[in-house]
C-alpha cells in the first residue's frame, strides 16, 4: 500500500512539475502537502473525484505588470509586480507582498499555496494570496520607495478590494510601504476601506499586528511543549533573523521564562551565552529598525561572539524559532539540532526547512512546528484587523492579544486532531496539511466546479 501511495504522489508530482517548470519553491510546497494528503485522500474518495488537490494546486488568477517609476536621479527604472490569488473557497484572498530582488513567479506561488492552508487553519474567513515585486526597498530614499509603490498601486488596485483581495505586508513591505500602497489606493478609488492589513494604528490598523508572527510562532511553540507537561521557562532557545517576526519572538519567549541566544542577518549570526533580555533587545530593535545596521554591531557592543557567514543551528538548544527565511536549515543543520539536545522546532519563517530537515526532526519525534501552523498569528491578526475594519471600531492590545493567543490554541488543537499517529507522536505536518485541506476543500465541493 505504501508503495502505492507513494507512486500516486509522484504520479501528481510529475504533473505539476511538467506545468510548472522551474519553480522548485512551489514544487517543494506541493510535494510536501501532497505527502500527506493523498493517503487521506484515498480515504475519502469525494476529494479524488472532484480533483480538489489539482484544483487547490493551480491558482484561480494570477496578475503580472509592468511597474515603471522614475528614481531621485531622474532616470526610468522597471520592475516586475505579480498577484497570486490562489485560492478564495473560504474568503477574499489574503496574503502578503514582498518587495524582494528574489522575488519571481515560483516563490510566489509557494507562498501562495501555503497561505490557503495557513489562513484556512486560522478557523477566520480567508482565502489565499500572495504578490510582491522585484524591487528591493534597501537603499532606496523614501521618495523613490514612495514613487515605485504608487506606480505598483496603481495597476493592482484594479485587482483588489475588502471583499476580493486583500494584501499585507511581507519580506521588504513594512509601516511606511503600507502607507504608502493605502494612500494611492485611497487617491484612485475615492473610498476609505480596509483593502490592505498592516496599516497604521491611527488609519486602521489593528494593536500587535507587527508582533503577531513572533507572538503566534512561540505560543505555538508553548503549546506543542504543553502536550509534554512542559513550557518554555528555564529553556534555551536559538531565533535566526532578527526583523520583525525575530524580534518579537524573543520578546514573547523571555517573557514566557526562555532564554534567547542568538539572533541573525544575511552577513552572520551572534552568539550570547548570557541570553537577550529586555534592555539588550531594545538596543537591537533600534539597531534594526532605525539605524539599519548589521547585527555584527551587537556582537561589538555587548561583547559576545559573531559568526560571519553562518547559521546558528550549532549551538546547543532546547528550542529552535527559526525566523529568517525559507529553506534556512538544511540537513546538516537539523542533524545539528537534534545532536545538540533541540527537542522543539516551530517556524517563524515561511518553510524555512529543508525537505531533507523536516525529516530528520519527524524521525527523531521532534516537537516540530510547520510554518503554515505556527507562523499564522501574523495573518490571524491581518484577520482580526479586517473584522475591526468592517465593524468601524478597535480593539484593545489585551483583546487582540487573547484572540490571537486563542487561535493559536484552535491550530494546534486542529493539528493534534488530524496528526497524531497511533503511537501517540503527533505529525504536526499532516496534522496541519489535513486539517488545513479539510476546510477548504469541504468548501470547494459545496461550491460546485468552480
Amino acid at each position: 500500500m505504501a508503495n502505492i501511495l507513494e507512486q500516486k504522489v509522484n504520479d501528481f508530482m510529475a504533473k505539476i512539475i511538467a506545468k510548472n517548470p522551474g519553480e522548485i519553491e512551489f514544487h517543494q510546497a506541493v510535494h510536501e502537502v501532497a505527502e500527506s494528503l493523498i493517503p487521506y485522500i484515498e480515504e475519502n474518495p469525494k476529494y479524488r473525484e472532484a480533483k480538489i488537490l489539482e484544483r487547490i494546486a493551480e491558482p484561480e488568477r494570477i496578475i503580472i505588470f509592468r511597474v515603471p517609476w522614475i528614481d531621485d536621479k531622474g532616470e526610468v527604472q522597471v520592475n516586475r509586480g505579480y498577484r497570486i490569488e490562489m485560492n478564495s473557497a473560504i474568503g477574499p484572498y489574503k496574503g502578503g507582498l514582498r518587495f524582494h530582488p528574489t522575488v519571481n513567479l515560483g516563490i510566489l506561488k509557494f507562498l501562495a499555496f501555503e497561505q490557503v492552508f495557513k489562513n484556512s487553519l486560522t478557523t477566520l474567513p480567508m482565502g489565499g494570496g500572495k504578490g510582491g515585486s522585484d524591487f528591493d526597498p534597501k537603499g532606496k530614499s523614501d521618495n523613490e520607495v514612495m514613487k515605485f509603490t504608487q506606480s505598483f498601486m496603481t495597476e493592482l488596485f484594479r485587482h483588489i478590494g475588502p471583499d476580493t483581495d486583500v494584501p499585507a505586508g511581507d519580506i521588504g513591505v513594512g509601516g511606511r510601504e503600507i502607507g504608502f500602497l493605502f494612500g494611492q489606493y485611497k487617491r484612485l478609488k475615492n473610498e476609505f476601506t480596509g483593502v490592505l492589513t498592516g496599516k497604521g494604528r491611527e488609519w486602521g490598523g489593528s494593536l500587535i499586528r507587527p508582533e503577531a508572527t513572533g507572538y503566534g510562532c512561540t505560543y505555538f511553540a508553548e503549546e506543542m511543549l504543553k502536550t509534554h507537561s512542559d513550557s518554555l521557562k528555564g529553556k534555551t532557545v536559538l531565533i535566526s533573523g532578527s526583523g520583525n517576526v525575530a524580534q518579537y519572538a524573543v520578546q514573547k519567549v523571555t517573557s514566557l521564562g526562555g532564554k534567547v541566544v542568538t539572533l541573525s542577518d544575511s552577513s552572520g549570526f551572534i552568539h550570547d551565552p548570557k541570553g537577550i533580555d529586555e534592555s539588550k533587545l531594545a538596543y537591537l530593535m533600534n539597531l534594526k529598525n532605525v539605524k539599519r545596521g548589521r547585527i555584527k554591531e551587537y556582537a561589538d557592543k555587548y561583547g559576545c561572539d559573531y559568526h560571519e557567514g553562518m547559521r546558528p543551528w550549532g549551538i546547543r538548544c532546547d528550542v529552535a524559532l527559526p525566523c529568517a527565511t525559507q529553506n534556512e536549515i538544511n540537513e546538516q543543520d537539523a542533524r545539528a539540532l537534534v545532536s545538540n539536545g533541540c527537542k522543539v522546532v516551530s517556524e517563524g519563517a515561511n518553510m524555512p526547512s529543508t525537505p531533507e530537515a523536516v525529516e530528520i526532526f519527524l524521525s527523531n519525534k521532534l516537537l516540530y512546528g510547520p510554518g503554515k501552523a505556527a507562523n499564522a498569528g501574523g495573518v490571524a491578526v491581518s484577520g482580526l484587523e479586517m473584522t475591526q475594519n468592517s465593524m468601524r471600531l478597535s480593539w484593545s492590545r489585551e483583546e487582540v492579544d487573547a484572540k490571537l493567543h486563542q487561535i493559536m490554541r484552535d491550530i494546534h488543537e486542529t493539528c493534534v486532531k488530524f496528526g497524531k499517529d497511533s503511537d501517540g507522536y503527533i505529525n504536526y505536518v499532516n496534522g496541519a496539511n489535513i486539517g488545513g485541506f479539510v476546510k477548504v476543500a469541504d468548501a470547494m465541493l459545496a461550491q460546485g466546479v468552480v
